[in-house]
C-alpha cells in the first residue's frame, strides 16, 4: 500500500510477566474509542529461546521502521512449535500502534516512538504469572531468557529513559491511570485532543464544621505521618493585617485516589499519581499551563478561600531559565507540588474549618469516609483547651546546627562594590544580592518542631511548611509575590526595605518610622514596583493596572517592613500560568531591570539558590493562586540545611550597612534555632564549651 501519514507509535515494555500484553490490550481497548488501533506483540517475532537480541533487531528493522514512515510493516511470524521461522504477516499502520514486549522500547528503537512505557514488576510476581500464561513449556526456560533480558538491560536503562513507568503488581496495572498520563505527554497533545477535551471532571464537596482548632495539632494529626504534605499557614492570623493575607490557613497531603506528586528538574517535570510516573520533557511553565490553566471547580459562596483543591507546593529560583535567565543547576528540584484531592481550610476570623474533598462514582465512599474521619479529629481538637503555648521548641534534644557562611564580610561587602560598579556603568540600577548560610543537620533533626519554633518567633501571613520526602522547606514569609483571584484580578505586593525590631517601644517606634522616611528605601522600593508593573501589564486589561498602595510600613515580630501593592485584572484569553512566568522571579529578589540583573548575579553568587527566592502556594481548581516570595526561609535537603539571605543593592548602598542588612534577616530564623549569625559563634575552649 501506498505510505499514509506516520502512525502514533507507544511502546510497553518490560520483563517477561510484567503484564505487558494484558496492559497494551486494555489500552489499545481504551483508545478505540477515538481512534484505530493496532497492537505488535513482539513475542511473535523472536527467533527461539536464545533469540532476545536477533528478535530486537528484526522488530526494529521490520515491523518499527516501516510503521516510523507510514508504511505497513511485512514481517516473518516465528513458529514456537517447529521452531522455524513460520507464516509471513502485515501491521497496518493504524492511527496509533501499541508495540509491547521485552525489547519494545530498547535504546535503537526509542529514537522512532512517540512514547515509551516501562512495567516494573516484582520478580516473583512475574515468573508466575508468565508460566502460567505459556504453560509449563515456559518454565524450562526461564532462566535462559531472563539471562538475556539481564544482559541487555546491562547497557540499557530503559526504565530510566521511558516517558511512563508503571510500578505495580502485574495484576493491578490500571489502563486508565497510564491513559491519563499519556494525556500529559506534549508530544501526544494533536492526536489525543478529543480524550483531552472532554475530561472526566469530579465534582467537590466541601463540609463547614463549626470550631477553629489549633493548627499545629491538627496538622500533626492529620499529616505528621504523610511523607508529602503542605501548610500554607497565616500563622499571624491574631494580628488583623491585611485580611486578605491572614484570613486562612491551608493543609493538604498528596493522599487519596486524586493525589499526585509533581518535581521539575532541568526541563523535565514528573508527576506520579498512584503507581504510575509520567516524564513531560518540556517547560514548566508549560505543563503547568496544561496541568493548570483553566479553572474547572467553582468556589461555594461564602467560601473563605480561592483555594478549591489542586496544586500546591513551591518553584525555586533557578525556574528563572525559562524566564530569561542562565541555565543554573541547584541541589533542589526546580519545583515541587502535590496535587490535593482532600484539604482543610481554617478560617481563622469565623472560626470554622472546612473540609474540601473531590469524588467521582468510583470515589464517593472513600471521599465520605476520609470527610467523617476528618470531622472527628477537627471536632476533637477544636473542644481542646489550648495552653498559652502549644509549640514545642526545635532542637530539644539537639545542639544548635553551627552555620558557616558562603561569603565571609569581606567578600560580602566586596561583592556589594561590584554590584555598585555594575550600576554605575549602566548595566542595572538595583542589584539583589544574596548570600547563604549552610549547616549540617542534627542526627535526629525535628522538621516540624523546627517549623513550631519558627512560626513562634517569627509569625508572617505567608508562612509555609512543605515536606517532600528528604527535602523539606520552613517559611515565615511575610511577602506575597503574586495572587490570581478566579476572575483575573492579579496581585503583587513587594517587600523592599527592612529594620530589625527592638525590645524598646520608643526605639522600636523610631526605627519604623526612620524606615518609612529613607529615601534610599522608598527608592529601592519604587524601583521594584515599576518593575512589577512592567511584569503585570504583559497579560492585564489596558487601564486596570494600579498602584493599590506605595511604601506602606507593616510590622511582624523581628522586622518592620516597606511594602507596596499592585493589581491588575487579567485578559480573559490570556494563560494564567504565563502570567506567573512573566513575573518570575519575583523582582524583589532580583532587582531592574530583570533579566540583565540575573545575568550579573549568577556572576556575582557562587552557587545557586535553589528553592530560595522563588515561590511557595497554590494554584487552585478555581483558577485562583496565591504565592509568597520564598524568604525567612530554613530548607533541609538530606541532611544540609540552607538559609538564604540578602539585600537590594543600590548606587548610594554601603557595603557595611548591607552586610547589618543580611544579618537582620537572618536573626529571626538562626534565633528560633538557638543558633548564632557563623561570625559570632565562639570558638569551643578547651573543655568543648
Amino acid at each position: 500500500m501506498p505510505p499514509v501519514d506516520r502512525p502514533a507509535l507507544i511502546a510497553v515494555d518490560g520483563r517477561s510477566g510484567a503484564g505487558k500484553t494484558t496492559l497494551a490490550l486494555e489500552l489499545a481497548a481504551l483508545l478505540r474509542s477515538h481512534h484505530t488501533v493496532a497492537v505488535f506483540h513482539l513475542e511473535d517475532i523472536y527467533p527461539g529461546w536464545h533469540g532476545l537480541a536477533a528478535g530486537r533487531q528484526r522488530y526494529r528493522e521490520k515491523v518499527l521502521e516501516p510503521l516510523a514512515q507510514g508504511r505497513r510493516a511485512e514481517w516473518t511470524a516465528w513458529n514456537w512449535n517447529t521452531n522455524n521461522d513460520g507464516e509471513r504477516r502485515v501491521t497496518e499502520p493504524a492511527a496509533i500502534v501499541i508495540l509491547e514486549g521485552v525489547g519494545a522500547a530498547d535504546a535503537a528503537a526509542r529514537g522512532l516512538l512517540d512514547a515509551a512505557v516501562w512495567i516494573d514488576a516484582d520478580a516473583g510476581q512475574r515468573r508466575t504469572r508468565a508460566i502460567a500464561r505459556d504453560g509449563a513449556g515456559y518454565e524450562p526456560y526461564w532462566d535462559v531468557w531472563a539471562r538475556q533480558e539481564e544482559e541487555w538491560l546491562a547497557g540499557d536503562d530503559v526504565a530510566a529513559a521511558a516517558d511512563i513507568l508503571v510500578r505495580d503488581s502485574p495484576d493491578a496495572l490500571s489502563p486508565a491511570a497510564v491513559l491519563q498520563a499519556l494525556l500529559n505527554l506534549p508530544q501526544l497533545e494533536p492526536l489525543l485532543s478529543l480524550e483531552r477535551s472532554h475530561p472526566a471532571l469530579p465534582s467537590l464537596q466541601v463540609e463547614k464544621v463549626e470550631g477553629c482548632p489549633d493548627a499545629a495539632d491538627l496538622f500533626r494529626d492529620l499529616y505528621g505521618s504523610s511523607s508529602h504534605a503542605v501548610w500554607l499557614d497565616s500563622s499571624n492570623a491574631a494580628a488583623g493585617q491585611e485580611p486578605d493575607r491572614n484570613a486562612v490557613s491551608i493543609m493538604a497531603d498528596g493522599a487519596g485516589s486524586f493525589g499526585q506528586l509533581a518535581e521539575h528538574r532541568a526541563g523535565m517535570t514528573t508527576v506520579t499519581g498512584g503507581r504510575v510516573s509520567v516524564r513531560i520533557r518540556a517547560p514548566f511553565f508549560r505543563w503547568l499551563d496544561s496541568a493548570w490553566g483553566a479553572a474547572s471547580v467553582q468556589v461555594p459562596e461564602d467560601f473563605p478561600s480561592d483555594f478549591a483543591l489542586g496544586w500546591l507546593g513551591c518553584l525555586g529560583y533557578e525556574l528563572k531559565r525559562e524566564c530569561g535567565g542562565n541555565d543554573v543547576a541547584a541541589a533542589t528540584p526546580d519545583a515541587a507540588l502535590i496535587f490535593a484531592g482532600r484539604g482543610v481550610v481554617l478560617d481563622h476570623q469565623r472560626q470554622c474549618t472546612y473540609l474540601l474533598a473531590l469524588s467521582d462514582a468510583a470515589t464517593a465512599e472513600e471521599a465520605s469516609e476520609w470527610l467523617g474521619r476528618t470531622q472527628s479529629v477537627v471536632k476533637q481538637l477544636a473542644a481542646r483547651v489550648q495552653p498559652a503555648d502549644s509549640g514545642t521548641p526545635a532542637e530539644a534534644n539537639c545542639a544548635a546546627p553551627a552555620f558557616s557562611l558562603r561569603d565571609s564580610r569581606d567578600d560580602y561587602q566586596d561583592k556589594v562594590r561590584r554590584a555598585k560598579a555594575e550600576i554605575r556603568e549602566g548595566n542595572s540600577y538595583e542589584i539583589c544580592l544574596t548570600t547563604q548560610l549552610a549547616a549540617e543537620a542534627a542526627p535526629h533533626h525535628d522538621d516540624f518542631g523546627t517549623y513550631l519554633a519558627l512560626r513562634r518567633r517569627n509569625p508572617a501571613p505567608f508562612a509555609t511548611y512543605l515536606k517532600f520526602g528528604d527535602l523539606v522547606l520552613s517559611s515565615t514569609s511575610p511577602e506575597r509575590f503574586m495572587s490570581i483571584s478566579p476572575d483575573g484580578w492579579l496581585r503583587a505586593e513587594p517587600i523592599k526595605g527592612t529594620r530589625r525590631r527592638v525590645d524598646d517601644p520608643a526605639a522600636d517606634a523610631a526605627l519604623k518610622a526612620e524606615l518609612a522616611g529613607s529615601k534610599k528605601d522608598r527608592a529601592e522600593n519604587i524601583m521594584i514596583v515599576d518593575l512589577l508593573r512592567n511584569d503585570l501589564s504583559h497579560y492585564a486589561v489596558p487601564g486596570t493596572l494600579q498602584v493599590s498602595r506605595l511604601c506602606a510600613i507593616e510590622s511582624y515580630a523581628t522586622v518592620h517592613q516597606m511594602v507596596s501593592t499592585i493589581d491588575a485584572l487579567l485578559r480573559p484569553e490570556a494563560s494564567r500560568a504565563e502570567a506567573v512566568a512573566a513575573a518570575f522571579p519575583a523582582g524583589s529578589m532580583t532587582g531592574a531591570p530583570k533579566i540583565s540583573t540575573m545575568d550579573i548575579l549568577d556572576r556575582l553568587e557562587c552557587g545557586p539558590r535553589g528553592l530560595y527566592s522563588g515561590a511557595a502556594g497554590y494554584f487552585s481548581l478555581s483558577g485562583g493562586a496565591d504565592l509568597s516570595v520564598v524568604i525567612r526561609t530554613l530548607v533541609r535537603c538530606g541532611s544540609g540545611l540552607s538559609l538564604g539571605v540578602g539585600g537590594a543593592i543600590t548606587a548610594d548602598s554601603e557595603p557595611e550597612a548591607e552586610w547589618d542588612e543580611v544579618r537582620a534577616k537572618a536573626f529571626g530564623v538562626l534565633s528560633a534555632l538557638g543558633a548564632v549569625f557563623p561570625e559570632d559563634r565562639r570558638p569551643a575552649g578547651p573543655e568543648g564549651h
